[in-house]
């Protein structure tokens, strides 16, 4: 977002990601466009609210991005629409685009094997990646709802693996005893 201050920016989605970005984009840019292909958005209640109080940001409905243009070949200098309603093509121009169309976890394989949310995400002791089996971590994306940045990601990838390591150094100690009789 501060590399966008003061350009116009789009945030292309519908639900909660779309929406708090184009809230946060506010603070950044004084121009900023969401761009919807339904003509109502998924988001809570409360963030459409905000988003639609906001006298800095436009929404476009029904509206579908096709590809990203760039006329002078070094950046993008505007977004390719198509109406989902009407099939008219358009060009609104910007600086910067955000794509916020949503996450599902790619969890689906442990189904059955790993305790997971409704959400598909995996379930973590909170503030550590254990899962309820001991010595299964879980990190980044699978089990993340909120901030899905590489970042954190990482920062879980780590604590996972400290974890992990803390669980075999364990294991090991625990083979090395020996029990007199």
């Amino acid at each position: 977002g501060f590399f966008y201050r003061g350009k116009k920016v789009v945030v292309i989605g519908g639900g909660n990601t779309a929406v708090e970005e184009a809230l946060y984009l506010t603070n950044h840019s004084t121009d900023v466009t969401l761009i919807h292909r339904r003509d109502s958005l998924r988001a809570e209640k409360i963030l459409q609210d905000r988003l639609h109080a906001h006298p800095n940001i436009k929404v476009l409905w029904n509206q579908k991005v096709d590809s990203f243009v760039s006329e002078d070949g070094k950046g993008l200098t505007g977004v390719k629409l198509i109406d989902t309603v009407t099939g008219e093509q358009s060009i609104e121009q910007t600086d910067g685009a955000f794509v916020a169309i949503g996450h599902a976890p790619a969890t689906e394989l442990f189904k059955g094997k790993l305790e997971l949310d409704d959400s598909g995400y995996i379930v973590v002791e909170p503030g550590t990646p254990k899962t309820a089996i001991p010595g299964v971590f879980a990190c980044g994306d699978v089990m993340d709802h909120t901030y899905r940045q590489a970042v954190t990601a990482a920062g879980t990838g780590c604590m996972a693996a400290l974890d992990a390591e803390r669980f075999l150094a364990d294991l090991d100690y625990k083979a090395t005893q020996t029990v007199e009789v």
